[in-house]
């Protein structure tokens, strides 16, 4: 419903545009592994950021972190790998159509080589050593991914904005892979997120040291956890409020 509240032309201003790049997307989703993984990765590869947006519909909450503002929704670029990390706080439940939009936006303005977007994946039990898996709208990145041991996900139910991204892209003839990740639970989950760093890194050639990976994840999800916690209070006090109200 609350996409009929945005605009229809979602646009994104960019400072910077650097054509024929790759593109890692992370919305918060299960286990707010997109978020955490990108989260990362904007601060190891020492990313600029490049544009910013933020949905006019959603509950006002921010982070701050080395005392910068860290924007509901953040465009970061780094240039050894002419990589663009798309990073966002902002839970788009109701909204995930208007952020497959942005994110579509951000694609067709940097006349994008690939879109690689990174979810979390339910699983019933709580794995020891969480697995990755692909999916992919073109054939091209699938041998690489096998190399490094990835399987397609044969079965699977995708929501947020990558379920919407797994329908739009397609049409937009936007290059969509997909690398999920196990979690048990809808908790902040680090270690799937720095499962998604590993094949990330092994896929795009990264050079991220695994050393301090999750405990930098870890100390992440933390800070990350305080956000969304105060996003859903607020969603559910003007939700107790209109109750009221219209009572």
């Amino acid at each position: 419903m609350q996409d009929k509240l945005l605009p229809k032309d979602l646009h994104i201003t960019l400072t910077k545009k650097p054509k024929g790049c790759k593109i890692i997307e992370g919305f918060p989703g299960f286990g707010l592994v997109a978020t955490i993984a990108t989260g990362f990765l904007v601060e190891h590869l020492k990313c600029e950021q490049i544009g910013k947006f933020y949905f006019p519909v959603s509950p006002a909450a921010v982070a701050i972190h080395n005392c910068k503002l860290v924007d509901p929704v953040g465009v970061f670029y780094n240039k050894k790998y002419n990589l663009v990390i798309i990073h966002s706080i902002t839970n788009v439940a109701g909204m995930e159509y208007a952020a497959a939009d942005l994110i579509i936006d951000v694609c067709k303005q940097l006349q994008v080589r690939e879109l690689i977007s990174v979810e979390g994946v339910g699983s019933q039990e709580i794995p020891q050593e969480p697995k990755a898996f692909y999916y992919c709208t073109s054939k091209t990145p699938i041998t690489e991914l096998q190399k490094y041991g990835l399987k397609c996900l044969d079965e699977g139910i995708i929501i947020g904005s990558t379920g919407a991204l797994l329908l739009k892209a397609p049409e937009e003839k936007i290059p969509l892979t997909c690398i999920f990740t196990e979690t048990h639970s809808g908790l902040p989950d680090s270690k799937a997120a720095a499962k998604v760093i590993e094949t990330l890194d092994k896929y795009l050639h990264l050079d991220v040291p695994y050393e301090p990976l999750l405990k930098q994840a870890q100390q992440f999800e933390e800070r990350l956890k305080g956000v969304i916690d105060h996003q859903n209070r607020t969603k559910e006090l003007l939700s107790k409020a209109d109750t009221n109200y219209v009572g």
